[in-house]
């Protein structure tokens, strides 16, 4: 773990967000109790059934939440982008961890003891508010997503995977490339289908010329017809 200033890590508006409310003595304390963490690709980050101990936020790479279901089969529940915060709501619940957190690509976290945010929060309902909004939306992302993947078709799953993908990460230069290589079994995880069905129905969507695939690298040709299908689920 690299100890760094604070300053050198407020690199969006997200991050200063939390940093906005706080005094200058909070930042202070704040500046001196975190630290700075690297994860290689795969990596896990933290286990279902831990204590939480610390605030996280990912300063680069990416990261999937995600939960071990019935056969050992995997559910992605979110996944985090630059510069989102997480690990924090089982603290707030006094509850273990009932997810998993790994790195999909080597990833850079900031951690923030979980007892120095509680610090601050008992100071400065500014700060709280700031969690109970992050926490907010946060279900109601959830919520929109359990009835997403339990109520659309196989299809309707995979074509919102892949519009999810393109505007949580973003594409490549050529404006088209989703510049996230995930598996099949992680993209068959997010959309809530097994492996076999998701190589199929990227299969058909890249027959009707609605993507390319090229190895992990998937090309959105077609992203409304992607949207139509989603939403039609």
């Amino acid at each position: 773990m690299i100890k760094k200033k604070l300053s050198e890590i407020v690199i969006s508006e997200h991050i200063a967000d939390m940093w906005q409310p706080l005094s200058d003595e909070q930042r202070e304390y704040l500046m001196s109790n975190f630290t700075i963490q690297s994860y290689k690709k795969n990596e896990v980050i933290y286990c279902e059934g831990e204590a939480p101990t610390h605030l996280m936020c990912l300063l680069s790479g990416k990261v999937k939440i995600y939960k071990d279901g019935v056969g050992g089969r995997s559910q992605i529940i979110r996944v985090i982008k630059p510069v989102e915060y997480f690990g924090y709501r089982a603290h707030f619940a006094k509850e273990d961890y009932l997810t998993a957190a790994a790195a999909f690509e080597s990833s850079t976290i900031c951690l923030i003891p979980m007892e120095i945010i509680m610090n601050l929060i008992s100071q400065n309902t500014e700060l709280a508010m700031f969690f109970i909004r992050q926490l907010s939306i946060d279900l109601g992302i959830a919520d929109e997503r359990t009835v997403n993947l339990t109520q659309k078709h196989i299809r309707g799953r995979l074509a919102e995977s892949l519009i999810f993908l393109k505007d949580s990460y973003g594409v490549e230069e050529d404006g088209s490339t989703l510049s996230i290589y995930l598996s099949r079994e992680d993209l068959a995880n997010l959309s809530n289908m097994t492996t076999s069905n998701a190589i199929r129905t990227l299969s058909n969507f890249s027959n009707e010329r609605l993507i390319s695939i090229d190895g992990r690298k998937i090309k959105i040709i077609d992203e409304e017809k992607l949207k139509k299908i989603s939403k039609i689920g």
